[in-house]
């Protein structure tokens, strides 16, 4: 089986953002920085998980591998993307495109079902809190968190495997900062069929699915917490749900808009736009909420803070 021997293509041009040259420098600052922000953010949450042991909890084992996602996430397209706004020949080569685009698909995939883990922690912890212990033991939250990963790297070599079988012979210029699906099959020389309908039906099964999850553990939370009779109470239970919540909208929303429309140019244009919320402000956002949304969270950093300025 030839994968691509009818190839020409052996590297692709990124059109990235914009063509205006005197915008570039300018994007150059604008998503360092908010790379730079994403990095600190996630880092610095995945070492407050682990060095404070008040935070050593199921819901805070997924977010610090939820922050681990959105860094590989981010870094995945991130350092390419800035090298080209300061480069006049904006290049990535066959095999590193491939490398990126399947990378990209996997962790995707893997946040889908790290957020929908969180979700279900959450309808344990406040639906049967009696059973939370046993439910949600050290041994479920890693098969669960595992799971997450190997079913996205599969996933992504799935569709990186059927992007192989297309056959690529010019022109090669990406209308996109990354390698995508939609602007990749653009250039295409091959049929498309099996490919489009392959991104269609695991972009939509996977996207549905995870987030039928997530609706129905919070129809079963929201249910529970109506039936708390204290204020305090509920607001308790709703606080703990309401930086996964804002999290959870802002990836979905964005992912809903870019996977589920056809594969054109206007497609791809709008798409751009789209994929700078999900790839850069969804992963820099996450460590927010849940640092500013979170009390356990703002008490960790006290208690760290405090901890140094006593040991001086």
């Amino acid at each position: 089986m030839a994968l691509s021997h009818h190839t020409k293509v052996t590297e692709f041009i990124l059109l990235g953002l914009t063509d205006r040259p005197e915008l570039q420098p300018v994007l150059f600052v604008i998503f360092l920085v908010i790379y730079l922000i994403t990095v600190v953010g996630n880092v610095g949450m995945i070492a407050l998980i682990r060095i404070d042991s008040k935070l050593h909890t199921p819901m805070y084992f997924f977010l610090s591998h939820l922050s681990f996602v959105d860094l590989c996430y981010s870094t995945n397209v991130t350092p390419q993307m800035l090298v080209n706004f300061l480069s006049s020949r904006k290049t990535i080569s066959f095999c590193g495109c491939l490398v990126q685009f399947h990378v990209f698909i996997a962790l995707v995939i893997t946040e889908y079902y790290m957020l929908t883990a969180m979700a279900y922690d959450r309808y344990v912890a406040i639906c049967n809190p009696l059973l939370y212990s046993s439910k949600m033991s050290k041994s479920i939250c890693m098969s669960l968190v595992t799971a997450n990963y190997i079913y996205g790297f599969v996933n992504g070599l799935i569709q990186t495997i059927l992007m192989l079988r297309l056959s690529f012979c010019g022109p090669n210029e990406i209308n996109h900062f990354y390698c995508s699906d939609p602007p990749l099959m653009v250039l295409a020389c091959s049929d498309t069929y099996i490919k489009k309908t392959a991104m269609f039906v695991v972009a939509g099964f996977n996207l549905t699915c995870s987030l039928t999850i997530i609706l129905i553990s919070y129809i079963f939370i929201f249910t529970a917490i109506l039936r708390i009779r204290s204020t305090e109470g509920q607001r308790k239970a709703f606080s703990t749900c309401g930086s996964h919540l804002t999290a959870v909208t802002i990836f979905y929303g964005t992912l809903f808009c870019m996977h589920l429309r056809p594969p054109s140019e206007r497609a791809v244009e709008q798409g751009k736009i789209i994929a700078v919320f999900y790839i850069f402000v969804s992963p820099m956002l996450n460590p927010l909420i849940y640092s500013l949304r979170n009390k356990d969270v703002k008490d960790a950093v006290k208690r760290i803070i405090k901890n140094k300025l006593q040991s001086k």
